[in-house]
């Protein structure tokens, strides 16, 4: 390619500094549609980003091959270690995966073994991908991983079991004198349950990045500090959008 039409893969395709172009840079790298390309795939792609940056990409490579390699990249390869993610952590296969799990969750609520199960499959997915897009530079011992795991499943499996029983015996229809309220009710235990866990697994898979803080940048991508308040922020909002994405399909 010709010097002056070069790009640079290294930075996102899209301008990071308006809402509109974050929107666009994340809706390519989560498109659930490339969530099934095959290893050779990707890992031609990844061949192609490094040689263009290289400035040895085979001649003839189109912008839109690049452009193509950096999405797949992106959706594919973790951002800190450049290693190949697992396809149920990768944000592309979220979209599959959280569809069928909050499905799942939301026809068999009134059976407590299927409750019990679907609860703990959702708990492991998240798991999975929490621990998947983890910041690599703030690695967790694997007792920190088992004990955030079991808190999240333990948590979503307290508020399940928990509400079911309370709502299972307590004569809703008497007190609002309208029994669809209580079916309505009883729908809201699966998302009651994912909110708690999500509030309880985020936190504890990244909290090195709550202890010591995150790594802060200049606009030249320099480390100038680190920041327990911008740790805490960031957190926080994951756990607050978690749980707003999954609340109008977990919600009657």
């Amino acid at each position: 390619m010709e010097h002056d039409k070069r790009i640079d893969l290294s930075v996102p395709r899209w301008d990071q500094s308006t809402f509109y172009g974050r929107l666009r840079h994340f809706a390519s790298i989560t498109d659930p549609s490339i969530a099934f390309c095959n290893n050779r795939d990707l890992l031609a792609a990844k061949f192609l980003v490094d040689s263009y940056k290289k400035r040895e990409e085979p001649s003839g490579t189109r912008i839109e091959d690049l452009h193509r390699a950096q999405k797949l990249v992106g959706s594919a390869f973790h951002p800190d270690t450049g290693d190949l993610q697992n396809l149920g952590g990768r944000m592309c296969f979220n979209a599959w995966g959280g569809t069928v799990l909050c499905g799942a969750m939301m026809i068999w609520y009134k059976s407590t073994p299927a409750v019990l199960f679907w609860q703990w499959a959702n708990q492991s997915f998240n798991a999975l991908v929490n621990y998947t897009n983890r910041n690599a530079n703030s690695e967790l011992k694997t007792s920190d991983l088992v004990t955030a795991y079991g808190s999240a499943v333990g948590g979503a499996l307290s508020v399940a079991m928990g509400l079911k029983t309370f709502f299972a015996r307590t004569q809703v229809r008497h007190f609002l004198h309208c029994y669809p309220v209580s079916n309505t009710l009883q729908r809201m235990v699966p998302l009651g349950a994912v909110a708690v866990a999500n509030a309880i697994n985020i936190p504890m898979m990244r909290q090195n990045e709550l202890k010591n803080g995150v790594v802060i940048t200049d606009e030249s991508g320099n480390p100038i500090g680190s920041s327990r308040l911008a740790a805490f922020k960031g957190v926080s909002l994951v756990v607050l959008s978690r749980n707003v994405i999954v609340a109008p399909s977990m919600s009657e």
